[in-house]
């Protein structure tokens, strides 16, 4: 399986972001896709999740030998700050993507194991979500392409504000499941790109740039990165 990036532009005020991008990302990597704030990983991301409009360019998904354009269904797309129904209890949330999404889910496995496996214990299933941390709302956000398994995952820096022990279990769930999607992990954050992902992809000047893994062992490899996105800033 692999999702294809074939020429996508978007501009903002006259401003070229992304400037027909060419990539192709395959199925059980986690790929860290870094850059500076303001470089486009956001705005990439919505075009592939179709909630932002591309003015040129195609984003197709191939599986099993067959190609066709990337759809909504296709997706989950975890947002830095989670969007939930905070007047539900994480159960009644969790009950009601499981029921609408029975027709692809695998009933063998039951509500109770899917709060398990995130570590939401039995007690905080029943309590509104408003009432949950940052960290367990991310949780919850995650749980939903264990249940659902959606061919792409998209993580839009959803580990910036979460304390250690959190972080860790995410770390651990995403490897866990990698083999079977193809995950892309935004983040500007050097160091967590190194730690969790396969392959790390640098957004810059409006491309996209992959990393020699070989250059990941070099003591020098940090500061090429960043004399690389320090020249994009000075460009701008």
């Amino acid at each position: 399986m692999e999702l294809e990036l074939k020429a996508i532009k978007k501009s903002f005020d006259q401003k070229e972001v992304l400037k027909g991008i060419d990539f192709t990302f395959e199925k059980g990597k986690i790929y860290a896709l870094l850059g500076r704030n303001g470089a486009g990983k956001t705005t990439l991301f919505n075009i592939m999740a179709e909630e932002l409009k591309k003015e040129e360019g195609q984003v197709l998904l191939t599986k099993e030998e067959k190609i066709k354009k990337l759809e909504s269904e296709d997706i989950s797309y975890v947002y830095s700050d989670p969007i939930l129904p905070e007047f539900l209890t994480g159960y009644e949330f969790i009950k009601f993507f499981m029921d609408i999404n029975k027709e692809k889910i695998d009933e063998s496995i039951r509500i109770e194991e899917y709060f398990d496996l995130i570590k939401i214990n039995e007690k905080d299933r029943h309590k509104l979500i408003k009432s949950y941390s940052h960290g367990m709302k991310n949780k919850l956000q995650m749980l939903m392409f264990i249940i659902s398994r959606p061919d792409v995952i998209l993580l839009d820096e959803p580990l910036t504000s979460l304390d250690v022990v959190v972080a860790l279990e995410i770390k651990r769930l995403l490897r866990e499941i990698r083999s079977r999607h193809i995950i892309i992990f935004s983040t500007h954050i050097l160091q967590l790109a190194k730690d969790l992902c396969d392959e790390i992809v640098v957004l810059h000047k409006g491309k996209l740039e992959l990393i020699d893994k070989n250059l990941l062992g070099d003591p020098d490899f940090e500061d090429r990165i960043m004399d690389m996105l320090q020249v994009e800033e000075d460009d701008d």
